[in-house]
Parts: structure tokens; C-alpha cells; sequence
């Protein structure tokens, strides 16, 4: 990574809860391709403040983490198609003042459940900015039979209204599918080393998906890896929508091995 200089290109992470994971991958593929970039994460004391600085500071990019994915809508200037149609946004680029959003989790869990049986029974677990871009990917891949499993049934209705699937309080009989997209299980968290889904739901899923990137190896994974289960892991969401950044801010697509190289550097770090 090059010194520090006036004529360095600077993109952000906004979370409550910030990782190094982002950081690590973005400044891993500056450092290979030679761009007087840097990356790097923040906590927000105040999301409007945060965003007028991006603007006023001329910041090109910003990766938005929970909570504040639908906070931002009504600060920036543009929504690409994706984040209007999900009303939540996780990416902002900056050109010249002018801030343009955009959802890459939705591309990134589209990728990842591509190749899966569209036939699936599917529950997925919050109702939050990352669980829209879920379901409507989930929607968009073609599955039929998703529940949305929220405790606020007011935001959890209207989620699995808006794409035609159904809301219930709890995971009902029969899901084959587990996607959770609660904090449930997140390092630092209230619910740090907790399941969001029971064991014996776990038992009789063929699938299951944490979005959750850190730790990379979720307890909701562990367990499944125990059962025998497909896993799908939040790092493999992080790195996807990750590079879909990356190619936003600096209109350089990187290689697959650079890509690979990013990831494993991402991956290896405490």
C-alpha cells in the first residue's frame, strides 16, 4: 500500500458493528493492482452527518451496513433499479458530489443460490434491509415456497407480501431451506454464540445460509457443517458483493486470481 498522500482515493464502510473483512479484501486488490487507493471502516454517531461527509469530502465509495441500509435512501441522489425495488441499499458512489446507490447483496445471493433446487421450501429469518435483498434474489431465482420468519410481523408481512410468499411468527414444518438474516450469531452482538434456528430445524433442512460474515464460521454453520448440511456462508456473500464494489468504485474488474488472493488474505486474518 503506498504512503499516504493528498492525491489518495478514498472508500468507506459504515456499520454499527464495523469488520476488518471489507477493509482487508478492498486494500489487498489496491495493493495488487497498483491504485493510490485506500479503505477503510467506520461507526457512525450520525448516519446524515456520515453521508454529508462523504459527499462534502469527496469519499468515492461507501459500503452501508446494518442498520443503516434504508436510513440512507433519502440521502443520497440516485437509486439504481435494484435498490429502489428492495428499498435498501448496502453501496453509494460518489461522483463528483453526485451519490448513486445500489444493492449489491442482492447480486451476490442471487449468484449463490443459482444452482439450487428452486422446489426448496424456503424460511428466512428477519425482516430487515439485508432480508429484502434476500428475498427479493430468492424471488428473482425463481423459488416459489419462501416464508418470511420476522418477530415484528408488521415489517415481516409486508416483505413476504410484496413478492408473493407468506409471513409466519416461527419457522414453519417442512423448511428445507434455512437463510438467516438477523444479527443472531454475530461476533460482538447480544446474540453472539447463539443458533437463529434450533437444532431440530436444522436436522430436517437440506440447505442452510448465514449471511452473517463475521465470524466466518457462524455457530448457525458449524451446526449445519455438524448435521451434514449444504452451507451457504456469509463470507462467500461478503466477498461476492464485495468485488461488485470494488468494480463500482474503481471500474477495474481484477482478475480471478487476484480476486482469490484477496479473499484468502480476507479470510486469514484474525
Amino acid at each position: 500500500m503506498p504512503i499516504l498522500n493528498k492525491d489518495m482515493t478514498l472508500c468507506i464502510s459504515l456499520a454499527e458493528r464495523p469488520s476488518n473483512n471489507g477493509t482487508r479484501f478492498h486494500n489487498h486488490l489496491y495493493e495488487q493492482l497498483g491504485l493510490n487507493w485506500i479503505y477503510k471502516s467506520f461507526r457512525p454517531t450520525d448516519i446524515r452527518d456520515a453521508i454529508a461527509g462523504v459527499r462534502g469530502l469527496g469519499i468515492r465509495g461507501c459500503a452501508v451496513s446494518m442498520p443503516h441500509k434504508e436510513a440512507v435512501i433519502e440521502l443520497v441522489d440516485h437509486l439504481t433499479e435494484s435498490a429502489e425495488a428492495i428499498a435498501s441499499v448496502n453501496t453509494i458512489v460518489n461522483d463528483d458530489g453526485v451519490l448513486t446507490a445500489y444493492n449489491t447483496d442482492f447480486l451476490a445471493v442471487a449468484q449463490l443460490v443459482q444452482d439450487l433446487d428452486t422446489d426448496l421450501a424456503v424460511a428466512v429469518r428477519g425482516s430487515g434491509g439485508m432480508a429484502k435483498a434476500t428475498v427479493a434474489a430468492l424471488k428473482s431465482a425463481g423459488f416459489g415456497d419462501v416464508t418470511v420468519v420476522a418477530r415484528n410481523e408488521a415489517r415481516g408481512t409486508a416483505l413476504a407480501e410484496q413478492y408473493g410468499f407468506a409471513y409466519a411468527a416461527d419457522v414453519p414444518a417442512g423448511a428445507a431451506m434455512l437463510v438467516n438474516v438477523t444479527p443472531v450469531g454475530m461476533d460482538g452482538g447480544d446474540g453472539a454464540g447463539q443458533l437463529s434456528f434450533t437444532q431440530g430445524q436444522i436436522a430436517a433442512a437440506e440447505v442452510v445460509f448465514d449471511v452473517i460474515a463475521v465470524p466466518a464460521e457462524t455457530p448457525l454453520i458449524a451446526a449445519a457443517r455438524e448435521a451434514g448440511k449444504r452451507v451457504i456462508t456469509g463470507a462467500e456473500v461478503m466477498t461476492l458483493q464485495a468485488l461488485e464494489q470494488f468494480v463500482l468504485y474503481t471500474g477495474i474488474l481484477p482478475s480471478a486470481e487476484q480476486v482469490a488472493a484477496a479473499e484468502e488474505f480476507m479470510r486469514s486474518q484474525a
